[in-house]
Parts: structure tokens; sequence; C-alpha cells
């Protein structure tokens, strides 16, 4: 039905796999025409060869498993040689960006205007380099991929059913190629491939990797063949692009050997990341099913500092008084799913008080910070006070243009209501250091370092510029 996926010389794109002893455990991906064949991988003493992972289009990807130790301090591909940071026992520097794209036209904006805020933290790296990138959701914009197939141009409002196998297949080689195209856009543009090249990446999936809304918008939308099959394809490629993986690799790259949750766990020296998976068992009445919470309730930090990776913000105003409202406004109706996606609608209260009490648990021996994008704004919260105080902080909004202002102030309104869904933990909404309003509509990104063996955050903010540091407990 559409063109093939045009043919491209792209990459690496590099991904964190874990440590072994005091070696990294990478992987770097690329994309060459189909026929071609990557030239080796040298790191350190050692030589790597490429695996095929799969053909999309006219292009082939490829990776390369490989290791870092210290003394290597990067490796050669072709002519190029990519330092990356390998000294990871002391001080080092984390960046964290969310929602990288827009709903609509994505593919044709002007990217040096679009990739300001990456070119931005390609000069920090060049500063002081990260030793990882995390990605918190939304890292491309996948709403627009199901026009131009007759079976999904208009989906999800009206629903159509395939007459055949073959039109289903061609639905599904249709949506490869637009997600890939999408991909291409979202980690090969100059400043986003310039910093993945040198800093690995590790990330975890939001709606608009797969369509706006996905899991809040009704079943019989949802469980159709060709919502099924929109599913099939984002999860394929989420996993192809976003960690350079194919459903062999899902045993040793998540939590869930099933692949059934695409939950995550890593860790560096003396902290360790966590990011369950909140759109793969979706439904308008659960954010998890049984294995994402098999997954979230076998973590034990122990006393390292953890960081939870929540696509959407686990602290935030009780939208569900904004829901009541919608109920009885027809124009209000179409952002229903909108309030579904987060933990504080209504009909998510009791599994978002179930989350937050592991939270609290994880707490009682180790500082517990959530990370969080989705609302294309900045902001910090916390829960509780003293020794069990955690904190949240939100960037969002690497390459998504800001909301407008007023939007910013009448969610900060909504947030001074307060709401403690577990009694004697209540959840309050901070303005960023130096910042005089609760919501930041700015594109943004986050800085998470380490000195001196204390966690802190900094707040890279479009037009206000750096904010302070702000310590974390």
């Amino acid at each position: 039905m559409t063109s093939e996926f045009s043919a491209a010389r792209l990459g690496p794109i590099l991904y964190y796999r874990g440590l072994e002893g005091d070696r990294l455990k990478l992987a770097a991906m690329v994309l060459l025409p189909i026929g071609e064949t990557p030239d080796l991988l040298y790191a350190g003493d050692d030589t790597y060869e490429p695996q095929l992972l799969r053909e999309v289009g006219r292009n082939a990807i490829w990776r390369f498993d490989f290791h870092l130790s210290q003394a290597a301090g990067g490796y050669r591909l072709g002519d190029e040689t990519y330092e990356v940071q390998t000294e990871l026992t002391g001080d080092i520097r984390i960046a964290f960006a969310s929602c990288n794209g827009e709903e609509e036209g994505d593919l044709d904006r002007d990217q040096e205007e679009r990739n300001k805020m990456w070119t931005h933290m390609c000069n920090e790296h060049r500063r002081a380099p990260f030793a990882l990138l995390l990605q918190g959701g939304d890292q491309i914009y996948a709403d627009e991929a199901t026009q131009g197939h007759p079976l999904s141009e208009d989906w999800p409002e009206k629903v159509h059913r395939p007459s055949t196998a073959e039109e289903l297949e061609d639905l599904a080689d249709h949506l490869r190629q637009r997600f890939a195209e999408r991909y291409v856009q979202a980690l090969f543009g100059d400043a986003p491939a310039w910093i993945m090249a040198r800093v690995p990446t590790l990330a975890i999936w939001d709606d608009h990797d797969i369509c706006d809304g996905w899991g809040s918008l009704y079943r019989r939308k949802t469980h159709s063949e060709v919502g099924q099959c929109l599913f099939r394809v984002a999860r394929e490629m989420y996993l192809l692009f976003q960690h350079a993986a194919v459903e062999a690799d899902i045993p040793d790259l998540f939590l869930d050997k099933t692949g059934t949750s695409l939950s995550w766990q890593r860790a560096l020296p003396g902290v360790q990341f966590f990011a369950p998976d909140l759109r793969a068992e979706r439904g308008r009445r659960q954010v998890m099913g049984a294995y994402g919470w098999s997954a979230t309730e076998a973590v034990q930090p122990g006393e390292t500092h953890t960081f939870l990776i929540s696509s959407t913000p686990l602290l935030g105003p009780r939208l569900s008084l904004v829901e009541r409202f919608m109920l009885v406004i027809p124009t209000m109706q179409k952002y229903e799913d909108d309030l579904r996606d987060q933990w504080q609608s209504r009909a998510h209260r009791a599994e978002w008080a179930r989350m937050l009490k592991q939270v609290l648990k994880w707490r009682e021996t180790a500082p517990v910070t959530v990370l969080s994008g989705e609302i294309h704004l900045a902001t910090r919260a916390e829960m509780g006070t003293g020794e069990t105080r955690i904190n949240q902080l939100v960037a969002s909004g690497i390459a998504h243009r800001a909301p407008p202002q007023s939007y910013a102030r009448s969610l900060g309104a909504l947030a001074g209501l307060g709401d403690a869904p577990v009694p004697g933990h209540p959840i309050r909404i901070h303005p960023l250091p130096g910042q005089k309003h609760r919501y930041v509509a700015e594109r943004n990104y986050l800085e998470l370092c380490r000195t001196d063996g204390k966690w802190s955050a900094i707040w890279h903010l479009e037009d206000s510029g750096d904010t302070a540091p702000m310590a974390l407990e």
C-alpha cells in the first residue's frame, strides 16, 4: 500500500545492558541498506562482529554486543572513535528526557528547532560527560502512523475489519515502515544521534510510542484486529529501536521472561533504576496487570538509591475532580482518555494507592526518587515528610513544544488542593528551584548528579536556563 521505508546509513546508537564485573555491557545499533554489512567494532583489545536483527523496508538493522572496560574509555566503528564515560564509581552525571516529538506534523518540523534541547544536552556532554541517558516515554509520536492505509486511516474513530489475513499483514507492513520513519527522525537527527552514539541509553515506553491514549481507549477499539495489529507492530519497533532487541532477547533484558510486561531493572555502582511497564497490560480500569505487578513487587532495592521511572507522574494533583466535571460537559468528554492515562484517575485510585505503598516500603531501607515525563511541563513533587519523604522529578518535552502558560497555571491551581491517597503521606506539588509557579511551560530535560556520594537534580529549561541544584535524599 505504501512506498518502502527508504534506505539509509545511520548509527551507531548505544544501549546500556548492565555491568559484568567492572566492565560495561553495551549494544550498538546501526542501519544500513540491505546487502551491506557493517565494519567491525573495536573496543580495547577486542574485536566484535555484528548480528543482523531484522529488515524493515530497504534497511537492515544490525547490532553489536560488546564490553567496555574502564581502561578502554570508548569504541571504534569505521573511521570514527566514540568516547564513553566508563568511570562510574565516583562522581557521575545522568540525563533524563521524555516526549521527543509532537502529535501532528512532527516529521515535517525544522530539525534545528525541533532538536534545540538535544543540542543543549550535547553541549553539556562536551562540558562534562553524561554516563547514562534515561528516556521516560513518548520517544516517538506514532499517532499519524495509521494514516495512509484503508484499514487504519480513520482508526480509532471507526473500527474496520480486514477481509483476509493478507490484508491485515499488509497493514502490519505499512505500520512497520511508518514507525521506522519516526524512529529514524527521533534517534538519528544530528543532535540526538551524536549524543546517543556516546552515551548509552535506557528507555521505557508510553502511549505515543503506540498511539495516543493506548489502553485508555475503549476495549472494542484496542482489542479489534486493527488495534491488536497496531500494538504488535509498536511493540516490535519499541524493542528494535529503543532496546536494539528482538523477541529472543526478552528473557535477558526484561524482568518478565514471557514479555507480557516489558518492565526492566538495571544498576550502576551505587545506584539502580527500575522502570515498570505502564502500557503493555493497561486497560481502562488498570495500569498494570499481573505480570507488571509481579515484577514491581519483586524489586528489592536494599540500601541502594533507587530511581523509579514512571512514564506517567506517580505524584500528581486530584485529577478525579476534573473527570467528574467532564461527565456533564459534552465538549470536554473527548479528553477523558487523557485523564484515564494518569495514575490519579478515579478509575485507578486503588491501584495508585497500591503503588504508592510499594514505594513507601522501598523507602524504609533506601532513598527513592521518582522520574516522570508525559505532561509536557517541568515540575517536582514530594510525598510524606522527614526521613520517609519521596521526591518526584518531572522533565517532559525535550522536543514537544510547551503548552500555553494558562494550562500550566490551571494545573498549578488544581495541585494546590493537595491529595493523600495513602493516609499520613500527603502529596504536594512544588515549584522548581528559582521558579514561582508549580509548573514550568518550557521545553526541558533533567540532569542527575552524584557528587561525593550525594545526588542532586538540575532542570535545563529552554528559556529560563538551568535551575539551581536540588538535593535528593
